[in-house]
């Protein structure tokens, strides 16, 4: 089976985060022997273009027929809740971008450069984490084993990609001077919002409270205490965090900075003399996860400040969701 590759399906293939990942998996040359593009009714029988043949898009349960080595689903919540178990009952690893099944203690939630150790051979279901959260753990991930993170204060800068392509269109046509259907409750262009996703009863929104159980959760260690204020701003691709870190132990700056460096996945960008930190616009179509800003927090002994950004829809959504595939498949899945 590996001389010819695997069956690989891609479920919410003609979404933004679809089209990114079938970009991902060519660039990667991922070894596919039959592509399953898949998407809802509406789309089904539509062409999809990959690395030079056309495929015609299917539906799910079309998909489910044909028995994929790998379903990487993209297509929200309901779509994994339903599908996805019926998936992994045929055999079939799943890879899913949605937050289904994140925090349920049965599935994996993955960063490959950070965990992809606590996968096994029995984990079918696997959860691709919230890409803010994906590109925090990666750069708290190698602090946190060196020096003990125990409290973290972040706020996101995010895309209006992480919507959807309803929130590019609307932003198109505000700097368009055009009305049309509003995915916010407010103008985005030449505005930040501070409201990602739903509020809770807690008064954080779910997007915040995302950044708080997940990191706990793929770090595996439920002391580090995360607190998130999430904003959308008015960019098309890339999310920024200001992040401030309190360790147990002291740390030197240029240390930090050797270790991010270090760090597969991490890149680290910070020198104030030439101006040169990490900014969406140059992240943008990358894979890593760019660090910057370093520096101690003099109001507070054994505090950091950094500057973190990262492509949202590569690193923070497919580019991950692929790697976990890639590190399966090193760790022998389909042999």
């Amino acid at each position: 089976m590996m001389k010819e590759g695997l069956k690989v399906a891609v479920v919410g293939a003609t979404g933004m985060v679809g089209q990114t990942m079938l970009k991902v998996l060519k660039e990667r040359n991922f070894p596919i022997a039959e592509l399953i593009p898949t998407a809802s009714a509406r789309s089904a029988g539509s062409t999809l273009h990959f690395s030079g043949k056309d495929y015609t898009v299917v539906t799910v349960d079309e998909a489910l027929v044909r028995k994929p080595d790998v379903a990487i689903f993209s297509a929200g919540s309901d779509v994994s809740i339903k599908w996805a178990p019926q998936f992994a009952a045929q055999g079939t690893t799943v890879i899913d971008n949605s937050s289904a099944w994140r925090m349920n203690e049965k599935i994996k939630l993955v960063v490959p450069e950070v965990n992809g150790n606590v996968l096994q051979n029995e984990d079918l279901i696997i959860a691709n984490p919230n890409c803010s959260t994906i590109q925090l753990v990666m750069a708290l991930k190698p602090l946190h084993d060196t020096f003990q993170a125990k409290r973290v204060v972040v706020s996101t800068y995010q895309s209006i990609s992480g919507t959807g392509m309803a929130a590019m269109k609307q932003m198109e046509m505000e700097r368009s001077g055009e009305d049309g259907a509003m995915v916010y409750p407010y103008p985005i262009d030449r505005n930040c919002l501070p409201h990602c996703d739903i509020f809770l009863e807690n008064d954080y929104t779910k997007e915040e409270m995302k950044l708080t159980h997940e990191t706990c959760k793929i770090l595996g260690d439920d002391k580090v205490k995360v607190s998130a204020t999430a904003v959308r701003v008015p960019v098309s691709g890339g999310h920024s965090e200001s992040v401030n870190v309190e360790f147990e132990k002291p740390f030197e700056v240029g240390n930090v900075r050797r270790i991010l460096n270090d760090f597969p996945g991490v890149k680290v960008q910070d020198q104030t003399d030439t101006n040169t930190y990490p900014m969406p616009l140059y992240a943008s179509g990358k894979d890593e996860v760019f660090v910057g800003r370093i520096r101690e927090d003099f109001t507070q002994e054994n505090t950091l400040n950094m500057w973190v950004v990262s492509d949202n829809l590569r690193k923070g959504a497919a580019t991950n969701a692929v790697q976990i595939a890639e590190f399966l498949l090193a760790n022998n899945r389909w042999s």
